[in-house]
């Protein structure tokens, strides 16, 4: 049983790179100013852990095997925790590290089952190797694609924070601006629909899995933007919105766009940093109030925050001509071709869920 450590670059790794290593690198300038009132070691702290964070993350996307990738995968929910509860000093920011921490090893859990029995159905975990296999004898993976498949997606609907197990994402807000920039836009939980894309030749041997993805995707996509309508918290509100886009992603992943979904993620990642990095801007700008009830009239005061906050709100809106619109539309047209298609004799229900997407 040999496992190598090897990294793999692809058009689908490449695409992930390129903006996690770009998004990342623009959230470290922002963090330089944003973080300049911190003591110096909290300050070496903040930036070891960042650095950590995006070393883990691009093990991650690079890992040519899920072993490496689950290796990255760890690594980025350490990060996430280390974080997350960057201000352990007060209880309830040391509570939020120990949430995600937690409800993710329960995704985790799933993920680990899934290699496991990717290892004694393929006799490989290396991504390419598995491949040739079901390029080679379909008959023998289609009866443990359901459960590969889904064990798999548990693991994605921790880290990409999907019902049931959304809770730990709204209190990551608990860290500094910019780590809720570089977890909920750029890193961390667009890492579950990275390994279901990278992944895609089990799903497509599953209808029943992609139908779970699917539905899963389309119902958080809905029940998160209600809960964000109720939200006074200006960094809550972006939370629970970047729940609703990742279940996008994922009735995307679910209607056989793997492309789509991607595409979405790659949109998403710019439009929704810019907004977290915008709030931060308005959240000085206020003296540390975070309540948008207390808000109003800055325009005059801030007209570059109110101007890139307004291009990205339009652009997460799926306004035509931003980039949320391509994405968002392309989603919703392969969702849409699915149920007209009768994809795996689940057409209904994606017409269903493609008008749940509109």
């Amino acid at each position: 049983f040999t496992i190598d450590w090897a990294l793999r670059l692809d058009a689908l790794s490449a695409v992930m790179v390129f903006f996690v290593t770009f998004v990342g690198f623009l959230i470290h300038v922002y963090s330089i100013g944003y973080m300049h009132a911190e003591s110096p070691r909290s300050y070496a702290r903040y930036f070891a852990y960042l650095n950590l964070f995006m070393f883990a993350m691009l093990t991650l996307v690079l890992g040519a095997n899920l072993l490496v990738l689950f290796v990255g995968w760890e690594g980025v929910g350490l990060c996430s925790y280390l974080l997350i509860g960057f201000y352990f000093e007060k209880d309830w920011c040391a509570a939020a590290g120990k949430k995600a921490f937690i409800v993710n090893r329960i995704g985790d859990f799933g993920f680990l089952l899934a290699i496991f029995l990717s290892f004694s159905v393929f006799g490989t975990v290396d991504i390419a190797g598995m491949q040739a296999v079901v390029a080679a004898e379909p008959s023998r993976v289609t009866p443990w694609a359901t459960a590969i498949g889904l064990l798999l997606f548990v693991g994605a609907v921790g880290k990409s924070a999907q019902l049931p197990l959304y809770v730990w994402l709204p209190d990551a807000m608990a860290g500094p601006t910019p780590v809720s920039a570089l977890i909920h836009a750029a890193t961390m939980v667009t890492a579950g629909v990275y390994m279901v894309a990278r992944t895609n030749f089990i799903y497509a041997l599953s209808p029943e899995a992609l139908l779970v993805v699917a539905v899963v995707g389309g119902v958080t996509a809905v029940f998160a933007a209600t809960i964000g309508l109720a939200q006074n918290d200006i960094k809550k509100v972006l939370a629970y919105s970047t729940v609703s886009q990742l279940g996008y992603m994922f009735l995307g992943a679910g209607a056989g766009a793997f492309a789509a979904a991607i595409f979405h993620v790659f949109t998403h990642a710019f439009f929704k940093a810019c907004l977290f990095l915008g709030s931060g801007s308005v959240i000085h700008a206020c003296g540390g109030e975070q309540d948008m009830r207390k808000m109003g009239g800055l325009r005059a005061h801030m007209p570059r925050t109110y101007w890139t906050f307004v291009v990205a709100t339009l652009a997460l809106a799926g306004i035509p001509i931003f980039a949320g619109f391509f994405s968002k539309d392309e989603i919703l047209g392969k969702v849409f071709a699915a149920g007209m298609a009768d994809l795996g004799g689940f057409g209904n229900i994606y017409l269903a869920l493609w008008v749940l997407g509109v």
